[in-house]
């Protein structure tokens, strides 16, 4: 990868005049988009303003994280040139990518360069669940294991339970969204969330403690420890969601830094959190 910030860098960012107390290492889910981006057919959100890589970095620098993830939009579908333009400017950020399956394997190892790092399935809300024992995403899915990337999971529960069933048969790391997006009445055994025990317990899975306003009303510390037990720090990422689409005016990132340190309250656990993001997404 022709880009390169490793964990050496952390005490090299800002100077003892200027640095920040750190916060989460890595943010492994955040999203940047043009207003005036090409939206795909039943797009679920419409942008109404820039939300630009420069303002991602002043919000990682402002809460102390040295590393971003943009995950690739729904909305924008195989519209991928703004995210790496993202990733040229900034060797901090890594990001998926959301492709069709037909996609090249040239294109791959072009984005592969540049520092995507994995393919994104974004669904909720979204009619249509894609077949992923076809031979055009197996074909996929052989390039995805063979670049070392992932599959970044989020719908409903059932669906990501299919879909999870489904990559378990590859090869593929599998990383599900925000606690497997559970609902309050079902708790633990909610599909989502047993899926993703699955998929850590698979060795292959990874599951983000992230958006918790997502799911209001479940018990995300109870959630986050059945998953610590489960596979442990190196099996978790903290991730952020900004600039939290949908409820962009009742969220705050300081507030998702503080829902991970309720949900994870052992500092040094939280650390070694950070540390699994840094590998899976290539900063070290």
């Amino acid at each position: 990868m022709s880009h390169r910030h490793t964990l050496a860098c952390m005490t090299d960012l800002k100077s003892p005049e200027t640095r920040v107390p750190l916060g989460p290492l890595v943010d492994t889910h955040a999203h940047i988009y043009p207003r005036n981006t090409p939206l795909i057919e039943g797009a679920t959100h419409r942008p109404v303003r820039d939300v630009t890589p420069e303002e991602y970095a002043s919000v990682l620098d402002a809460h102390g994280v040295l590393f971003g993830v943009h995950a690739a939009a729904s909305f924008m579908g195989p519209y991928n040139d703004y995210t790496l333009a993202a990733l040229a400017r900034y060797p901090r950020l890594r990001a998926t990518a959301i492709v069709e399956p037909s996609v090249s394997l040239t294109e791959l190892r072009e984005m592969n360069a540049a520092g995507v790092v994995g393919i994104r399935f974004s669904l909720r809300d979204y009619k249509g669940t894609p077949d992923l024992r076809t031979i055009e995403y197996k074909r996929l899915f052989r390039r995805v294991a063979d670049l070392d990337w992932h599959v970044h999971v989020f719908a409903e529960g059932e669906r990501i339970a299919m879909l999870t069933e489904q990559l378990l048969e590859t090869d593929v790391k599998i990383v599900i969204d925000h606690y497997g997006n559970p609902k309050p009445d079902q708790g633990e055994n909610a599909p989502g969330f047993q899926a993703a025990l699955r998929a850590i317990a698979s060795g292959r899975g990874w599951v983000k403690l992230s958006a918790p306003y997502r799911s209001p009303g479940c018990d995300h510390a109870g959630l986050a420890a059945a998953l610590l037990a489960e596979g442990g720090p190196e099996r978790l990422l903290f991730a952020s969601d900004w600039p939290f689409v949908g409820h962009e005016t009742t969220v705050t990132y300081r507030q998702m830094v503080e829902s991970f340190e309720r949900v994870v309250p052992d500092a040094a656990t939280r650390l070694r959190i950070g540390r699994t993001a840094a590998r899976l997404y290539k900063f070290a």
